[in-house]
């Protein structure tokens, strides 16, 4: 099976909940605002992710007039069938979901976040400093979390360093927790359920400045190489006017007057310098190659044990 057929499969079913939700086209004012759905990178939850990124949206709208209407999707395959269905304008996806909708054509980059210069973020796998696991060859046998099978940082990139290991997730791991984002991952890691967890850094920073991992007690066995940085993307359906609008807010946002720099925020609420809105599609292009190594077979296998 292919990757995009995979990730097609995977959203299947949550397209019937979703396509009733269309509404009449937006324009982005106050009365019609566009609709914008996030990727659950901090569970799905009002106050996680939403938070993260209702900072940003609100200087675009105050530097611009245009209004926006925010939601997180209940999984990666969700906001992926969102956008290509028509029920959103904007989705802020991981480079592992945003392929696939770009493949089906419902989709085109907007803008990406930078700091200090740079428009990446990094993985890693995690775990507790007393749990005797060193390297990622070490975790033979033992139980490991990871998110959403969509996400880049927490199923992807991981199972492509336990990969590089020489380890095969299927048969030399214990047990497979799929916990659908980075921060249930983290929760079940602090609790004890699992050896160890797949999130991004910034997850797992997120969750020690919350409290949620003692930063005494945990810590990173392997780090990947740079991912580009989860982009904003928007409907390939809009208007040439629309989209030049757009990538021109984002652009200019943090130079707006009356902007604070505190609302430029972008992946796990940190802030950012930024919006680059003139990325262009060669910049997913080292997430494809991570992404044809974690093959449609090899996916589908992990979830089948993590079904077990």
């Amino acid at each position: 099976m292919s990757l995009l057929k995979t990730f097609v499969a995977a959203a299947a079913a949550t397209f019937i909940s979703i396509t009733g939700a269309v509404a009449q086209q937006a324009d982005g004012t106050a009365a019609n605002p566009y609709r914008v759905m996030l990727v659950p990178a901090d569970g799905g939850t009002e106050d996680g992710t939403k938070a993260d990124f209702k900072p940003l949206f609100d200087a675009v709208t105050q530097s611009t007039g245009l209004h926006f209407d925010i939601k997180v999707g209940q999984s990666y395959g969700n906001v992926i069938e969102a956008i290509c269905g028509d029920v959103v304008e904007i989705a802020w996806f991981g480079p592992a979901s945003y392929l696939p909708a770009k493949e089906r054509g419902c989709a085109e980059l907007l803008a990406v976040d930078v700091h200090h210069g740079n428009s990446t973020y990094f993985s890693g796998i995690f775990t507790a400093k007393d749990s005797g696991i060193a390297t990622v060859a070490d975790l033979k046998g033992k139980d490991v979390a990871f998110g959403d099978a969509n996400s880049t940082s927490s199923f992807v990139y991981p199972v492509a360093m336990i990969v590089t290991a020489g380890l095969d997730p299927v048969n030399d791991l214990g047990a497979i927790r799929m916990t659908g984002s980075h921060a249930n991952s983290l929760k079940a890691l602090a609790e004890g359920q699992v050896a160890a967890a797949a999130a991004s850094f910034d997850s797992f920073e997120k969750a020690m400045n919350q409290g949620a991992l003692d930063p005494t007690k945990f810590m990173a066995i392997v780090k990947s190489d740079p991912i580009p940085n989860p982009p904003l993307a928007m409907s390939t359906k809009l208007s040439a006017e629309v989209k030049a609008a757009l990538r021109n807010a984002f652009n200019t946002v943090h130079e707006a007057p009356g902007v604070n720099p505190d609302m430029i925020r972008g992946y796990g609420g940190g802030k950012v310098d930024r919006y680059d809105a003139s990325i262009s599609e060669d910049m997913m292009a080292p997430a494809l190659v991570v992404l044809s190594g974690v093959s449609g077979d090899l996916r589908t296998a992990i979830l089948a044990k993590a079904a077990n």
